[in-house]
């Protein structure tokens, strides 16, 4: 068996002070950074600070321990969720935030059969608009839960008549098995003060209330309707409950 390999005192001393641990019902969420996140957002860089987090059912204050554990779990294999933050989010009155869940085809090749491409930039300029807030990008809400696999088979159902909600049904998932709860562990150390809360998405509003993180209000996100999206979005609102967009024509 190879002996796993002991982490360097030097580099140890690197990480230490940026790794916390967060507690939660279940297990412990490690929390990694801030680190600083230079992003092009419409051709102009803004400087963000960038976490992420890991969920271990090992609960330990032995940071290296931990560490040196990681070369030996293949973790490529399953995607870590992290959290960009803008400005001094957990002391200022006003910040907004918002729980964007991955989108392989819109978030990354711009599929304009979602609008999930267009919420993450808006929600990004929103942010630095304000001044203040953080996105939190949740790597394990592909398809609302179901993995890009899944989620591929029902683009092509999707593309023989079925809406969004019933391809999902039709291959033995909920319309919507998404969990906000790591988020909103990581939302509570990151920050006590009320935030704004962007989304369209009543569930959302939800999982704040359960989780007890107090919420001014809500924005809301809409945009970039087009043909290839607008059954998409009639779906959601709907048959998901999703806000009706004011002024906005489905």
């Amino acid at each position: 068996m190879e002996q796993q390999r002991k982490l360097d005192p030097h580099v140890f001393s690197i990480l230490q002070d940026k790794i916390q641990r967060i507690d939660t019902d279940y297990d412990a969420i490690y929390l990694v950074g801030p680190i600083q996140l230079p992003v092009n957002l419409y051709g102009e860089t803004s400087l963000f600070h960038w976490y992420c987090w890991l969920n271990s059912k090992v609960v330990t204050d032995d940071y290296q321990s931990i560490i040196e554990k990681l070369s030996s779990v293949n973790l490529a294999e399953s995607q870590q969720s992290s959290v960009l933050v803008y400005g001094d989010f957990a002391n200022t009155d006003n910040a907004l935030v918002r729980m964007h869940s991955i989108c392989h085809t819109g978030d990354i090749f711009g599929s304009k059969r979602c609008d999930c491409g267009f919420q993450l930039r808006e929600a990004m300029t929103r942010i630095k608009e304000n001044g203040s807030g953080a996105l939190f990008y949740l790597a394990n809400h592909e398809g609302r839960g179901i993995g890009l696999f899944s989620k591929a088979m029902t683009y092509i159902l999707q593309e023989n008549g079925y809406d969004t909600v019933e391809a999902n049904e039709s291959l033995g998932f909920v319309n919507d098995s998404r969990n906000y709860q790591d988020a909103l562990y990581v939302l509570k150390r990151l920050r006590s003060k009320p935030v704004t809360v962007i989304t369209n998405n009543p569930e959302k509003l939800v999982a704040f209330k359960k989780a007890e993180v107090p919420i001014n209000g809500r924005t809301p996100l809409w945009g970039d309707i087009s043909e290839y999206n607008r059954k998409y979005l009639q779906t959601k609102i709907n048959k998901s409950g999703h806000f009706q967009p004011e002024g906005a024509l489905l």
